[in-house]
């Protein structure tokens, strides 16, 4: 399993009248904590894209369990549980406050495509490299 942090501070823009961080927010929230962990292997969507390869997101499932407010320094936990092995790529992700308390998990679901004709692609050779190290077993 590989896993990442990155913490961001909560700006006032993404709170609503109740000082609530909006629930759609979250989405770059998880969006910033999967370019972040895969930069922390030494690689970037940049390059990714450069090779050809996008990763549009299909899927998402959200659960709220407690409110970020403005200016809290939220951490953004990323996992990949699996090595992906075909087009799909899962990422697992939980949000904590300063405290430490669980306030949001998400898993996001995004296909490797080929950027010439938008079909299925498998992950770069490279991206898949840097990730192997993680899922060996001894």
């Amino acid at each position: 399993m590989y896993e990442h942090s990155t913490s961001v501070r909560v700006r006032y823009a993404e709170t609503d009248q109740m000082d609530i961080v909006y629930y759609g927010n979250y989405a770059q929230y998880f969006e910033v904590g999967r370019v972040e962990c895969i930069r922390a292997l030494g690689f970037t969507y940049k390059r990714m894209e450069e090779m050809g390869v996008h990763m549009p997101v299909v899927h998402m499932d959200v659960r709220y369990l407690r409110p970020a407010h403005y200016d809290d320094l939220i951490t953004i936990k990323t996992m990949l549980k699996e090595l992906p092995a075909s087009h799909e790529i899962v990422f697992h992700q939980e949000v904590y406050n300063e405290n430490g308390k669980l306030l949001t998990t998400g898993r996001v679901t995004l296909y490797f495509i080929n950027s010439a004709d938008n079909k299925r692609a498998t992950m770069p050779e490279e991206l898949k490299q840097a990730l192997l190290p993680f899922f060996d077993k001894p």
